[in-house]
């Protein structure tokens, strides 16, 4: 398979590196990332000026890789258009350092690339894997994804289906397995730090804890038990479930 790798965490970033690696033993991979950090960026593109794309050398990646200084979906869309010979087969985002479960899928880079993927009509995965206490582990994450690929090749997935899976922080016999479940509800109770900059502007730091629902069978849930979790998305965002009630009342 021809496999677009992107992520939003920078080209620089151990994630997408470890997921390179992985991935290029058993497909062709081309990889356009951010050229810095560009997490909770959503599904932001640059319209105001042009992008500047740089070719770039990954030690120890034989694959080629471009920086390129805007959005993760903008790597989306010029790498399909401009940077890669022929059709992609599916697009790979990610590893994401930190988990994107729940309702952080709507903030999240990761994620943004990949159902920019979809809307063009590609498949895709977003791959975000568990930090916590100052650790990272993204090895198991990547072979997750090599095998979750091997699947999809015999199943033939629908060209505009994302898949988001989250990898725990743990070793590997300790992961109790794989759910495919919706996702859950997290929210954050956000508390604004107060202080001045050195012009006497006054600057807010945001500083959030998480605060997630315990809505039984979700991503949330199932991480927490132990488990890697698999959501399927898509980038219709109409609630069918009102449609009628709309009209109501209208």
């Amino acid at each position: 398979m021809k496999v677009l790798i992107t992520n939003d965490d920078g080209i620089n970033a151990k994630g997408i590196y470890v997921l390179a690696k992985e991935i290029e033993k058993e497909h062709e991979v081309i990889i356009a990332a951010p050229d810095n950090q560009r997490s909770a960026c959503g599904h932001s593109i640059t319209l105001t000026r042009p992008l500047i794309i740089k070719e770039v050398k990954l030690e120890g990646v034989e694959s080629k890789a471009y920086s390129v200084d805007g959005t993760p979906a903008d790597c989306v869309r010029v790498a399909v258009d401009k940077l890669v010979d022929g059709k992609v087969d599916i697009v790979i985002s990610g590893i994401n350092k930190g988990v994107n479960l729940g309702t952080d899928v709507i903030y999240s880079g990761t994620v943004s690339a990949a159902i920019e993927a979809a809307i063009y009509k590609t498949p895709s995965i977003a791959i975000s894997s568990e930090f916590k206490d100052e650790k990272e582990n993204y090895e198991i994450a990547a072979k997750t994804v090599l095998s979750v690929l091997k699947k999809l090749q015999v199943k033939k997935i629908k060209k505009d289906v994302v898949l988001n899976i989250n990898v725990p922080l743990a070793k590997e016999k300790d992961i109790k397995g794989m759910k495919i479940c919706k996702i859950g509800s997290r929210t954050y109770n956000n508390c604004f730090i107060e202080s001045k900059d050195a012009e006497g502007n006054i600057v807010y730091e945001i500083i959030g804890t998480v605060n997630d629902a315990f809505d039984v069978d979700t991503d949330v849930d199932y991480f927490k038990q132990g488990y890697i979790t698999l959501t399927p998305l898509h980038y219709d965002l109409t609630n069918f479930n009102i449609i009628k009630e709309a009209e109501s009342w209208i």
